[in-house]
């Protein structure tokens, strides 16, 4: 993986972004339905509708097309159940916007998606339940 100095930090941060896709799907790929977390994690509205959680990389929870970061439109999001949940999900949703992840701005988004990556102890069905470690070590990917 590497970034292009030709691009912004939006386009550095989208890159990280699509190695955590790929690396997720990889992860998770064996499991199904409610034991594929990678799945639920990036639910949205469009395709998902009133179970919206993040998104990708590429859709925002209200997100109707690709890289519609600043679209207004109010959706329900689990978002904050995977922040501050994780994996003991308490069946929190909230209203959100893009006022939540920056009006639009990719870098902005980017980082409010990286953010919900979880990084917490323990594992559920022998996936480790802090994803930056298959993030920064494919490796560590069916290992």
């Amino acid at each position: 993986m590497g970034f292009s100095y030709e691009r912004g930090v939006g386009e550095m941060l989208e890159n990280l972004g699509h190695r955590v896709e790929s690396i997720m799907h990889k992860t998770f790929e064996g499991l199904n339905g409610a034991d594929n977390l990678w799945e639920r994690f990036c639910r949205y509205d469009k395709d998902s509708p009133g179970n919206a959680a993040l998104g990708n990389v590429h859709f925002a929870p209200n997100s109707v097309r690709d890289y519609d970061w600043g679209n207004p439109a109010r959706v329900v999001s689990e978002c904050d159940d995977w922040l501050y949940n994780f994996p003991n999900f308490q069946g929190i949703r909230r209203t959100v916007t893009a006022r939540d992840w920056g009006n639009g701005e990719t870098r902005a988004h980017h980082k409010w998606w990286l953010k919900h990556l979880p990084k917490t102890t323990g594992q559920i069905n022998g996936i480790s339940n802090n994803w930056w470690q298959y993030v920064m070590d494919p490796n560590n990917v069916g290992g």
